[in-house]
Order: C-alpha cells, then structure tokens, then sequence
C-alpha cells in the first residue's frame, strides 16, 4: 500500500536527500558529476529560468567579489583554492606560512585583532573550526560549492574582480608568486577560466555548466534566461599596468596604458579601478580608516615614498575618510611617520592626473565602465566631469566607498551602485537613506561583498536569537528550499556564524527580508537589469560631436606679445595642449559662432590655472544681443561641465568672465558646446 507523505514529511525527505547527495535536487540531466568528498550546497529545486513579462531579467547581483585572491599578493594572501582537481581536501587547508599554530599569519593577525602574532586553528578540511569565519580575512570564503550555493539561491550576475598589491605581497610571509600586480591579475584570469572549465566538466562538457564568463551585456542577459550565473571581470589594483608613483613622479607612460587596456580587454575584464589604496600615476585614493588605515598608508610610503596628504574640507560636500588617529600595531615592520591629520572632514589633495585621465578616456574608447569607487572626492568628481562631457553611462561605485554626494551624478549619466556587504542593519540603513536618488532613477540594487578582500563579511545580527532566520527557508524566487550550509563535519548558520563564506549570501538576503522587508529583495531582484543596462549603454555610446571645433571664434582680448601668441582659436581647434589667454582684466570674453540656431544642451570648459571664479554662459541669434542662460559662482575651475536649462537655443555662445579666480586673466584649454 502507498503511503502519503504530509508536506513536512515531504520537506524532510527531499532536504535528506540533497543534503545526502551534496546536489540541488536538480534533474538528473541537471545532476553533475562530482568529487567525493565534496561540500554540500543543501538547497532543493531547480534553479529558476527565464525572464519577466516585459523581458528584464531578474535575480541576484554581487558587483565586486575576489575569487581568485588565492594567486594575489604571491600567493600567501588567502589560504586555500576555489577548487582543486585533486579535491576539497587539497582545495581547503590553510597556509603553510602560517605555521602550526597561527601565530605566523601576519595579513590575518593584523586585519583580525590587530595582534602580529595572534594565533588560529589552521586545520581546513574536514573539520573547519576556526575558518572560513567572517572575522577570518586571509582564508579562503569562495570555495565553488559555496558560490554555486549563492547562485542556486537566487544569485544571477557576479562581477569577479581580479586583485593585487605588490606592496602587500612583498611584507607577507610565504610569498611564493610574483609580485608584480599584472602577473597576478593574468594568473586571476587564467584560474577564472580554467573554474568555468573545471564546472564544464562536470555537467558534460564546453558551456553546459552554471559558471559562465560573460563579455557582453547580451551574453550575460542569455546565461540569465538559461538561469545560470554570469560572471563579469574587472580588475581592482593599487598600480595597474606599472603606473605607479615615486616621489610623485610617474613610472608609467600613456603607451604602457594603452597596450594594458588592450591586453585587458582581450582577457575578457569589462570593468576597472583606475586607483586602489595608495595614490599612483593616474589619481588619488580615498582614505582608509583606523589601524587599517594607519597600515595602508605606511604601504603607501613604502610604494611612493609620500604619505597621503589631506586637507581639512567642506563636510556639506564630498569628502574622504579620515585617515588619522590610528596607532601602527608593533612588530609590523612598517614604517612610521604618518603626518598628523586636521580632525573632522578631510579631503585627499591629489586628484585625476593627466594620465588618470588618459586612462578613463582610453576605457571610453573601448566600452569599459570605470569604477569610481577608491577614488580621492577630487578624483571621483573630475571622473564625473570626463564621463559627463560625453554622456558616457559607464561608471560603477560598486562596494559603497564613493562618497554618497556624488550617487546623483552616477545614476544621471546611467551608472549603477551597489552597497557594501555590511552588517544587516548597517545595509538597510544605507539602502533607506539612498533610495530616494535610486527611486528618482528607477535603478534597482546590488550588493558588493568584497569576498577574500580583506573588507569583512557580515557579522551575525545581535538580535538574531530573537528574532532568527528559520531553517529551511525558501530563495527570493521562491523556487528552492535552503537549509543550513554544511561542508565536512562543520554546519554554518546564519544566526551564528554570520556571513562565514560566499555559501551564506542566501542566508543573508533571508536576513535582510525578515529585517528589512519584501521591498529590499524586490529591489535586489531589479539590480541584475539596472547593471546590465549600464553595461549595454555602455557597449551602445557613440562619442558626441563637439559644436564649437573649428568654428569661428572671436575674444575681448587675447595675449599676444613677443614670447606669447594664445588666440582664442585656440580654444576651439580640438588640442587640449593649445589654449587661450585673455589680457589681465575682469570682464574677457570668447564667443563661438555655431553656423546655425542649435538646441543647445551643455558648455564643457576646460580651464587652465587662470580661470574665472564667476562667470555667466549666453546665448545669442545674431552675436549682438546676448541672454544669459546660467550664471556660475564660486568656480573651482579644472573641467567644467555645465548642463544648460531645457529648452536653450542660439546659434552663438559666450563665456564672459565676471570676476578672475587670480591675479592674471582668464585662460581656456578647450570650450565644448553640445546639443540635444
């Protein structure tokens, strides 16, 4: 006689089962075959295909993650693999470096209580005591099993961010590797693909597994809809193709930029950091805080023989963190020496140089989206301005380190953020206080978890006693059954453990629902189609036509003597080494004759060190007659881009300075006009 099976008994037994099989519950035509031993994933149910209705796609979206930090920093960075051929158990185990007891793990010790010599279980595989941990940053947290985990959870996109520091790697104790940043982003890559091999594998054969790397936004929306996880590189290091700085000199030429952004793309990375930690060629960094912070600025002395420099700042306007305060930990052997640092809201004095700005400009070229996040507030806003100057909508603030201020700005243009992987409090309070700039938009919303970054991964919530996630729970598409996450003789849970490893994202997002509410994983769901609009916009940009190049142009005045000739032809030849000077008085002028009545949408002004601090933008039909469209006060100068009101017309346009910013005239590299 058949029995029938209540629907917890039917829960029980299809939980048994996955937990047993180490699988999904997926099909048999689903069913990979695997290492024994393996992790389990214990998830149940067939990951979730297809798109919406109205064709957007849906799911999860983590857009910084390290997967392969095992190969950054000469390899003794993070202990452990994301796979092994020879399985879990050569996969997962710790250092040899850090020695019998721990007490050797210099990164870990540092980055985990702040003690050199702290110690730690450093048994991996089966029995895991001490690590994975969220308060364990140098051990592996990416092992494949865990992220596949993440993906049968709901996870859709993840954007797997290839990572160095030669600095770091050369203080590390057990650096075996090179220490040169781009070897180790080449060695990233190459493990990136042999892992969607690796997953191949097991599923049959070439593209048949969940793992796949993307190239194109229309790629990525095609693995979606076949429900498997798109993986998008990017690049994040603090000296990317050698350009670094010394004694603020730069050891990097545009050539070297250009071959690394070609050598780049054809890898396969679609995203990038111009600048990460310490200040280099290309621009200034925003501050970390506390001991870490009092550690990465005596790396950056050790790699540029300059201390980051800072000034006290307007804290109405973006900012930067506070560097100071922080003693060095003994027995480091870092230098000493940091400055002391104005208290309150400070701002990193170093900005995007010329050859940061080459570099963004060489991205634009190729279709990259720049990541402002690690950005100085100086840098990230000239950033802004470049991107601005061609309605470029590739830009990313991709693990909330860009100052809030500028979350307008990025999503105006077609940019997407995401937020930090903080504690579940801390991410909804940073998603409720950012979401009128995202409802203004009618952007959607991602994490970015910083896994095997040394960022920290969520702590459990102090009140989840009281109020838990219940074990099993379904995933955000309602399609899958999770219980708690085991591998070997260690179970995790989320209540406990926090975020212990890239398996507990599920979890977390649970957490957040329970918290937090329908509509934060709602808005979640939308993040995987707001990314890949940017990324599509980006693909999609044509390069705009600059009105005002080579047209008639006349000035109240210009410099012209026996040693400096600077006409105002200058300003409009499309060199942006040529320029106009005016004589040494209030009230100059440049106009520029477009040839016809054009609708009219921005002015772009590239100033150099003489430069109007007030000044009026017009407009006019005949050159005689002008209305004044925009006034503008308190000018910083550098690169200007400013959007002229809706509805603006004129066949001329004219910049009149109204009061110099110095004791000279008023001097423009380049004027741009451009229209609707």
């Amino acid at each position: 006689m058949r029995g029938v099976l209540t629907g917890a008994a039917l829960t029980a037994a299809l939980l048994a089962t996955a937990g047993a099989l180490g699988t999904s519950g997926a099909s048999a035509a689903e069913s990979p075959t695997l290492p024994s031993p393996e992790s389990e994933v214990n998830v149940t149910g067939t990951p979730f295909t297809g798109t919406n209705p109205d064709g957007t796609v849906r799911g999860l979206i983590d857009a910084h993650t390290h997967m392969f930090m095992q190969d950054g920093m000469g390899g003794a960075a993070v202990c452990g693999k994301v796979f092994s051929e020879d399985g879990i158990a050569d996969a997962l185990k710790d250092c040899a470096s850090h020695g019998p007891d721990g007490s050797t793990a210099l990164l870990e010790n540092l980055t985990n209580s702040g003690n050199p010599f702290a110690k730690h279980d450093v048994v991996g595989w089966p029995t895991f005591k001490d690590w994975p941990s969220y308060k364990s940053l140098t051990h592996q947290q990416m092992y494949y099993r865990w992220v596949e985990r993440a993906w049968r959870g709901g996870q859709r996109v993840m954007v797997n961010d290839l990572v160095s520091n030669g600095v770091l790697c050369s203080i590390n104790p057990g650096t075996y590797q090179s220490c040169n940043e781009m070897d180790a982003i080449r060695l990233q890559a190459k493990d990136s693909y042999a892992l969607q091999t690796f997953v191949d594998n097991q599923y049959g054969g070439a593209g048949k597994g969940w793992f796949r790397i993307v190239k194109t936004s229309a790629e990525a929306r095609n693995v979606i809809q076949q429900g498997k996880l798109a993986v998008v590189l990017g690049v994040e290091t603090s000296e990317p193709f050698g350009c670094k700085q010394v004694l603020n000199v730069p050891q990097c030429s545009k050539a070297d930029i250009d071959k690394g952004l070609d050598e780049m793309y054809a890898l396969g990375v679609r995203s990038m950091f111009p600048c990460h930690k310490f200040d280099n060629a290309l621009c200034g960094v925003r501050f970390d805080e506390g001991t870490q912070g009092t550690i990465i600025n005596a790396g950056q002395f050790l790699s540029t023989g300059t201390w980051w420099d800072a000034k006290a700042c307007d804290p109405s306007k973006p900012h930067d963190h506070n560097p100071g305060g922080a003693p060095l930990p003994a027995g480091t052997g870092l230098p000493t020496g940091e400055p002391t640092y104005p208290s309150g809201a400070v701002c990193n004095t170093r900005g995007l140089t010329d050859l940061g700005a080459y570099m963004v400009k060489g991205m634009m070229k190729r279709g990259m989206m720049v990541e402002v996040d690690h950005m100085s507030a100086k840098a990230a806003g000239q950033t802004l301005s470049l991107l601005e100057e061609q309605k470029y909508p590739g830009v990313l603030a991709s693990h909330s380190w860009m100052d809030e201020g500028y979350l307008d700005r990025l999503y105006a243009l077609g940019g997407f953020s995401t937020i930090y992987g903080h504690a579940t409090k801390e991410f909804i309070a940073e998603y409720q206080r950012t979401a009128p700039v995202r409802n203004k938009y009618g952007t959607g919303i991602g994490f970015g978890f910083d896994m095997n970054g040394f960022g920290g991964t969520p702590p459990p919530r102090d009140d989840a006693a009281s109020n838990p996630v219940k074990y099993p729970f379904r995933s955000v598409d309602g399609g899958s059954l999770l219980d708690r996450q085991r591998t070997g003789q260690r179970t995790w849970d989320v209540n406990i453990d926090g975020v212990a490893h890239y398996g507990l994202v599920p979890d977390y997002v649970e957490d957040l629902r329970l918290v937090g509410g329908q509509k934060i994983v709602d808005d979640l769901m939308r993040g995987p189609e707001s990314y890949l609009r940017t990324w599509g916009s980006t693909e999609a940009h044509q390069a705009p036509t600059n009105l005002a190049t080579g047209r008639p142009v006349k000035a109240s005045s210009y410099q012209n003597d026996l040693f400096t000739k600077l006409p105002p032809a200058n300003a409009v030849d499309g060199n942006e080494a040529t320029r106009w000077a005016s004589t040494w008085n209030d009230g100059q002028w440049i106009s520029v004759d477009l040839g016809s009545a054009r609708a009219l949408d921005r002015v772009v002004l590239r100033w150099e060190t003489a430069y109007a601090r007030d000044y009026d933008l017009q407009v006019s039909d005949d050159g005689t007659t002008w209305r004044t469209v925009k006034r503008v006060t308190g000018s910083a100068g550098g690169l200007e881009v400013q959007q002229l009101p809706a509805g603006t017309t004129g066949r001329y346009v004219r910049v009149l300075a109204q009061t110099r910013a110095t004791s000279y005239g008023v001097s423009l590299w380049e004027v741009g006009v451009y229209g609707r």
